[in-house]
């Protein structure tokens, strides 16, 4: 299907000269969409925090065992996919319709550059749709009101929120929006979210200093959240075994040793 939303005048020009989280992380998965102050920072931060380039690709890898659960085992069909970040391999829609090439995927980023590289993401299977939205993750109503032009949003949809939460640094704000979203979607909807944390019990001390400079020389600010606050985004939902856990421990094949400092979990709205 269809074409992205691009917002009137043509997209933003990216700021090349401060690293984006967007270019940052696709510098830690080994992409190569980034600018020279993208990997300045990610690399400086990497000295600091060496686990962070295990924590983005095990989110990565959370991702693809997510939707090909939820796709799989669960049925579902529609994907909103808010912070969608540059496009990758085994991006959301790539994986959900190769499960079910009539999965419909809707992308939602404000992302300068990841605008431009829209087009990558709407390659998809000619049974299903995929699409792209320039909206901000602090406008939920926008978000799906216009995801409503290739979801349908009387049917369960699973609401994408890996990494992204995160960078709303108000608590109350962020459950606000995951509020929001989630009474807008019907019974049998799931959320996905992951989220840093600076718990010692995953190994996340060392975020707090590398976070510290992050917010000093890139955009947009970020913080870390305790399993806690991380589990209040999930109230009134119902969670998917086996909770939230190290993303990179979710539904991990057996003797998967490998504990990141970022949490993962899935639920469903009852």
């Amino acid at each position: 299907m269809s074409e992205s939303r691009t917002p009137p005048g043509g997209p933003a020009r990216p700021d090349t000269g401060v690293a984006h989280n967007a270019r940052v992380w696709n510098h830690w998965i080994g992409g190569k969409d980034t600018y020279e102050a993208d990997r300045r920072v990610g690399d400086h931060v990497a000295s600091m925090i060496p686990v962070i380039r295990d924590i983005a690709r095990a989110d990565r890898d959370f991702l693809g065992r997510a939707v090909t659960y939820l796709t799989r085992e669960r049925a579902v069909r529609q994907f909103l996919d808010i912070g969608a970040g540059l496009p990758t391999g085994d991006n959301t829609h790539e994986i959900a319709q190769r499960v079910a090439p009539d999965s419909r995927v809707v992308y939602v980023d404000n992302d300068p550059t990841v605008l431009v590289h829209a087009r990558a993401l709407l390659t998809g299977s000619p049974q299903g749709a995929t699409d792209y939205i320039d909206a901000d993750v602090r406008d939920p109503e926008t978000i799906v009101r216009r995801a409503a032009g290739t979801l349908d949003v009387t049917r369960p949809v699973a609401v994408m929120m890996l990494g992204i939460l995160n960078f709303v640094l108000d608590t109350d704000q962020a459950r606000g929006i995951v509020r929001r979203i989630m009474a807008a979607v019907p019974s049998g909807s799931f959320l996905v979210l992951t989220h840093p944390t600076a718990d010692v019990e995953v190994g996340g001390e060392p975020q707090v200093r590398a976070m510290e400079f992050w917010n000093e020389n890139a955009t947009p600010p970020i913080t870390a959240r305790s399993a806690a606050d991380i589990t209040a985004f999930l109230e009134g939902l119902e969670l998917v075994e086996p909770g939230p856990v190290s993303c990179s421990q979710w539904r991990a094949a057996p003797g998967s040793a490998l504990v990141v400092p970022q949490y993962g979990a899935v639920a469903v709205k009852p």
